[in-house]
């Protein structure tokens, strides 16, 4: 019996085929058409990277005409395996009680009631409940304060932990790199106050990449 990776590949092989044995008509037959590009009607909510600053992302997203762009510190976080798990959106609030505002996105398979778990340097620890899911995922935000930017700014390496489910005694522990974090947020508190003068950032031209410090 053939296995389900050897029917694809025998299915495969057949298709090439028979488009190989058709080419030469088809290269024969007026009436084909190349096709034309059709133009994306709106970039509205499209996200783009501004900058790139050592493991994180300045992300902006396209807002409706007349309106900022917001931007947010980005990182995507991976497994002791180096398989992509969850991310991390960083923006600022600048308020006396809640100075910047993270949300975590962490898979549908995720225990809720566990919370979420953040670290700075393997101390420091706070837990975060769930807000939602939704088909992309499971959401915590979290408020952080003056002291917890501060420890994130001077620490080497962050860790989050979250439990899934099924799996209560086995909890996936993700690397929250900190290189770039103090440079990167500050651009993010730089674009949030010039937002507030009502100037917005400049998206690169399409194919064009983001700045890297």
């Amino acid at each position: 019996m053939f296995s389900i990776s050897r029917k694809i590949t025998t299915l495969a092989s057949a298709t090439v085929l028979a488009l190989s044995a058709a080419l030469p008509l088809a290269a024969q037959d007026p009436g084909l058409s190349a096709g034309t590009p059709i133009a994306p009607t709106s970039n509205v909510g499209r996200a783009y990277t501004l900058e790139t600053h050592g493991d994180w992302e300045v992300r902006c997203i396209n807002a409706p005409e007349g309106q900022i762009d917001p931007c947010s510190l980005y990182q995507l976080l991976k497994d002791q395996d180096g398989t992509d798990v969850a991310e991390v959106a960083l923006f600022h609030v600048g308020n006396d009680e809640v100075e910047a505002a993270a949300t975590f996105t962490t898979p549908l398979e995720t225990l809720l009631t566990a919370q979420l778990a953040l670290f700075v340097d393997g101390e420091n620890g706070r837990r975060y409940p769930f807000q939602f899911c939704n088909r992309v995922g499971c959401f915590v935000r979290a408020g952080l304060n003056t002291a917890d930017i501060d420890l994130l700014k001077k620490g080497a390496e962050g860790m989050v932990g979250i439990v899934p489910l099924g799996r209560t005694d086995d909890p996936v522990r993700l690397t929250l790199s900190l290189s770039g974090f103090t440079a990167g947020y500050d651009k993010v508190v730089e674009l949030h106050e010039a937002a507030q003068n009502g100037e917005g950032p400049s998206a690169p031209d399409e194919g064009e990449e983001a700045p890297a410090e």
